[in-house]
């Protein structure tokens, strides 16, 4: 019967620290996530513009609009979306100017070829001048 309760005794204190080795791994692993999603909510957040605030970024800045963009992107990163699809959500919902760096599409195709454009006219018309003269 001693040995029988020793060996109760022994499993017990084992399956003690097993429960203990996965609560400290469940605790180490959420603090992983966490940092690599607050990395990813600063990288993200850093691109976007304040719409209240003058230039300013939605990392840097405490503005009630920057701290509803900051909430809405964590939620969305804690549901496994894209940085992309994150990126096209608030474009959709706040139009372009949002982003830092404007991205290329069919209307504003023009703005982006025009000082191409510009250049190349001005190279013809300098060799029609040049050629004239001669």
């Amino acid at each position: 019967m001693k040995l029988l309760k020793m060996k109760f005794t022994h499993y017990l204190n084992n399956f003690f620290f097993i429960k203990l080795g996965i609560i400290f791994s469940i605790i180490f692993f959420s603090t992983l996530i966490r940092a690599d999603t607050e990395e990813k909510l600063k990288e993200i957040t850093s691109k976007l513009r304040c719409m209240t605030c003058q230039n300013q970024t939605i990392y840097s800045s405490d503005a009630d609009f920057s701290l509803d963009v900051k909430k809405i992107v964590k939620e969305k990163l804690e549901n496994n979306e894209t940085e992309g699809e994150i990126i096209d959500f608030l474009v959709y919902r706040y139009g372009e100017y949002i982003i830092f760096e404007p991205q290329i599409s069919k209307q504003n195709i023009f703005l982006w070829l025009f000082p191409f454009i510009i250049l190349a006219l001005c190279l013809i018309f300098f060799i029609f001048k040049v050629k004239k003269s001669n």
